[in-house]
C-alpha cells in the first residue's frame, strides 16, 4: 500500500491542500521517479528493486493519476503548477534536490525540474516537448484513443484479456515492445489507472502548447529513447540532443515507450550512470 503526504502550495487564492501517493524503498542518495501520463507509479515496478539497492527511492503518483486526488480547484495542470507540487512534495519527506527520472510526461517534468535547478541529476525517458506539432497531434490522439478504450472495456473483459500474451498486447502494446513480459495483474492495474486518471484531460490540455527549449547545464543529463516507441519517435531524441547539447543520448535498442518493462537491467543501469 503506498503511502500518502499531505502539504500547502500556494494558489492564486492563497495556500491550497495537495494529497500526493508515493512508494520509497531503499537507502543512497534519493531519486524521485515520475511516470507518464495516465500511468501510475507502478510503471517503475520493474526496475524499482535494482535502483532501490543504491538509492533512496521515491516513486511518486502525479496529482490526478493513480491514487494521487486531483489538483484543488486554483491550481493547473501545466508545469508552472505540477513542478513546485512536485517540489513541496520532496520538501514535505525531507528531500533536498534529489536525482530526477522520468518518462514521456514525466520525462519533461525532469527536465523542468533540472532547469529550474531542483534536482541533482535528471535522466529523462522518451521525454515529452520534442514533438513538432504533427508529432503531437498523433501522439495525443494516440492517448485519447487508448484512454477511450481503458474507459469502455467491461473489467471482466479487460481480465479475460490481461491472462494471455496477445490480449496484454492487445491491451498495453502501444507503450510497451514487450507486453508480454507484463503480469496479468499490472496489465489490468494499469488499464483501470488510465480509465480512471482524474488529471488526464486537464494534463493533455496543459500539453498543447508545451515546447521544452532551454539547456539544462551544470547537472548531469541523459535523454533515453527505445528504438521501438510507437508513441513518440525516436527522432525527437535527436531534436533532444539539439536543445541540450550536454546531454548524453542514450539509444534503448528493442525498448518501446515505457521502457522500464521492456528492459528492466538496461534502463536501470541509465538511470544510476546519471545519478552517480
Amino acid at each position: 500500500m503506498a503511502a500518502q503526504a499531505s502539504f500547502s502550495i500556494d494558489g492564486p487564492a492563497g495556500p491550497r491542500p495537495v494529497t500526493l501517493a508515493y512508494e520509497r524503498t531503499g537507502t543512497g542518495e534519493p531519486l524521485l521517479l515520475l511516470h507518464g501520463i495516465g500511468h501510475h507509479w507502478q510503471a517503475w515496478e520493474p526496475v524499482l528493486q535494482i535502483l532501490a539497492a543504491e538509492r533512496d527511492v521515491i516513486a511518486v503518483d502525479l496529482p490526478g493519476f493513480g491514487t494521487s486526488p486531483a489538483l484543488p480547484e486554483g491550481l493547473t495542470y501545466g508545469l508552472s503548477s505540477v513542478v513546485p507540487v512536485l517540489d513541496a512534495f520532496c520538501r514535505a519527506l525531507g528531500v533536498e534536490r534529489p536525482h530526477v527520472a522520468g518518462n514521456s510526461l514525466g520525462g519533461l517534468l525532469a527536465l523542468e525540474l533540472g532547469r529550474e535547478k531542483r534536482v541533482r541529476s535528471v535522466t529523462a525517458l522518451s521525454p515529452a516537448g520534442f514533438w513538432t506539432q504533427a508529432e503531437r497531434r498523433y501522439a495525443f490522439g494516440t492517448l485519447l484513443a487508448m484512454r477511450q478504450g481503458a474507459r469502455r472495456l467491461p473489467l471482466p473483459l479487460v481480465e479475460r484479456l490481461s491472462r494471455s500474451a496477445a490480449g496484454r498486447a492487445a491491451l498495453t502494446g502501444t507503450i510497451y515492445a514487450r507486453p508480454g513480459r507484463r503480469s496479468p495483474e499490472a496489465v489490468v492495474a494499469e488499464t483501470l489507472a488510465l480509465r480512471h486518471a482524474t488529471g488526464f484531460r486537464e494534463t493533455l490540455d496543459a500539453g498543447r502548447s508545451v515546447l521544452f527549449r532551454d539547456d539544462v547545464p551544470e547537472i548531469p543529463v541523459t535523454v533515453a529513447w527505445g528504438t521501438r516507441d510507437r508513441i513518440l519517435v525516436r527522432r525527437q531524441g535527436i531534436r533532444a540532443k539539439g536543445v541540450l547539447p550536454g546531454a548524453r543520448l542514450v539509444r534503448l535498442p528493442g525498448c518501446g515507450h515505457v521502457p522500464m518493462n521492456d528492459d528492466p537491467a538496461l534502463v536501470a543501469r541509465v538511470i544510476l550512470d546519471t545519478s552517480r
